[in-house]
């Protein structure tokens, strides 16, 4: 009875029913000034990183770039410039030993603080330990510096060291001898890549893990699952692509850090012989040799193409992260929405 005074819309003579009329005007009239205005605004970022590539590439005019560059052998000579030679093959094996395995404990422990956040703890609890793990973004990196140089480098060198060597010297890596300069090294080098990129993975991971629709979880404890395997065979396969975007961008984190690792690593321009071992990174080496660098044309050109190099893998690993991230959430969107779809 309270509906009789509803009238419905006007059917026009194919007998399909009347569409209303869009209140936007500025659907009638096409883009609006925000959209004229934010599209070129948009554009900056790519600007920007197009801007700065330029630049390196005309300020290192690509001289060294070739078969030697990607070499083992670097010597700079300061009175000889044509007799040096500028290879980053050193270098490589250094960023790729640091970050690589800086990476992977990283990995492991921000999934593990990832599945508790939003699993096991309660609230309060998952919001302490995401607090606390977000305080450990804002320390700046030569702070951890000065930890790893003055705290934990006498300590690895003294004690953790040579136990890993007692206990586990038969793998490949764990035996070598010890560092010549002290306790500086890789394995140093690694543990404080580690802590420092553990904020931004976790962070990533735990939005990841929470975007998974809850129908799903819900579909999986009807089922008679346990939350660690709705956690691992639920959030973790819907969530993999985000959890593969976190670390790529931990990658990218780990590349480009300098200062803390310049602190630590012990700047050797040679190939390690174990984790123990002195070595340098893409990064700390331009740190290291940036000073030098401006009274020496010939080597400033040379750090200007690490620094390429170091702004290609980056830009790499951001896009497909990006792209990544991009995927993850139209598959979310999707499946929340058939979701949605099936409980109506």
């Amino acid at each position: 009875m309270g509906s009789a005074g509803v009238q419905p819309l006007p059917e026009p003579a194919g007998g399909e029913p009347a569409v209303p009329p869009s209140s936007s005007a500025s659907d009638r009239s096409g883009p609006s000034l925000w959209a004229w205005v934010g599209s070129p605004l948009a554009l900056i970022p790519l600007v920007l990183v197009a801007a700065v590539a330029t630049v390196l590439v005309v300020a290192s005019g690509l001289h060294n770039f070739g078969g030697t560059f990607w070499g083992i052998l670097y010597n700079f000579v300061p009175g000889d410039p044509g007799g040096s030679s500028w290879g980053i093959g050193a270098y490589v094996v250094g960023t790729a030993l640091t970050a690589g395995l800086a990476l992977l404990l990283a990995t492991a422990l921000s999934l593990a603080l990832s599945i508790s956040i939003v699993v096991y703890l309660p609230t309060v609890a998952s919001r302490i330990l995401a607090i606390l793990t977000n305080l450990l973004a804002g320390i700046p990196s030569v702070v951890y510096g000065i930890w790893g140089f003055v705290i934990l480098a006498p300590f690895f060198g003294l004690t953790l060291e040579p136990s890993m060597r007692d206990a586990i010297g038969w793998l490949p890596g764990f035996g070598g001898p010890a560092s010549a300069i002290g306790s500086w090294g890789i394995l140093l080098a690694v543990f404080l890549l580690t802590i420092m990129i553990i904020p931004l993975t976790t962070a990533l991971m735990r939005e990841a893990l929470r975007s998974v629709p809850h129908d799903l979880v819900e579909a999986g404890l009807a089922l008679g699952a346990t939350r660690w395997e709705v956690a691992r065979r639920v959030r973790m396969r819907s969530a993999r692509l985000g959890i593969w975007s976190a670390i790529l961008l931990g990658f990218g984190r780990a590349v480009g850090e300098s200062v803390a690792v310049a602190m630590v690593i012990g700047a050797v321009p040679r190939l390690p012989e174990s984790l123990y071992s002195p070595s340098t990174s893409l990064a700390s080496f331009i740190f290291y040799q940036l000073d030098s660098a401006f009274y020496y044309p010939d080597l400033l050109k040379f750090l200007v193409e690490v620094a390429l190099v170091l702004l290609l893998i980056s830009l790499a690993a951001n896009v497909l992260a990006q792209r990544l991230t991009r995927t993850e959430i139209a598959t979310a969107t999707t499946v929340g929405a058939a979701g949605g779809l099936e409980t109506q």
